[in-house]
């Protein structure tokens, strides 16, 4: 029996389901939508959610927990790089740092007013391999 007990283990141990779910959320917030499993999709939900009240809140210890979870690592900048994101030039940065301006500029404005449930799951289908169903998860417009 599975009494009180809430993490799904999706058949991989506990550093390879948050590195997975950290690369997920990362790919949510950068591109707004993604194609995964249902279960996948139901699991991440909760953490997606999280991520857009931490934006929401839009302070220091936020943003530092944000990148705890996200697992973001902060590339140095060559200093030809360094000058241009100073200008405001944010293209040289790696997708990492885009993720967090993404997620607290963007999202975490585009939420302001919404009290809950910022993910939409749209069930797509089985995928041809194994027949596992398959969905959409994305951010709602607003």
């Amino acid at each position: 029996m599975r009494h009180k007990k809430k993490t799904a283990k999706l058949g991989r141990n506990t550093s390879h389901r948050r590195c997975m779910m950290a690369n997920m959320l990362k790919s949510l917030i950068f591109n707004g939508r993604i194609t995964t499993t249902l279960a996948k999709a139901k699991i991440l939900r909760s953490y997606a959610d999280r991520m857009i009240t931490l934006a929401k809140k839009n302070t220091l210890a936020s943003r530092r927990h944000a990148v705890a979870k996200l697992m973001i690592r902060y590339n140095q900048l060559s200093p030809k790089e360094a000058r241009r994101a100073k200008s405001g030039d944010t293209s040289s940065y790696n997708v990492d740092r885009q993720v967090i301006d993404i997620l607290f500029n963007e999202l975490g404005a585009r939420f302001t007013e919404r009290p809950g449930g910022y993910t939409r799951i749209i069930k797509s289908g089985n995928r041809a391999g194994d027949n596992a169903q398959t969905c959409v998860i994305e951010y709602l417009e607003s």
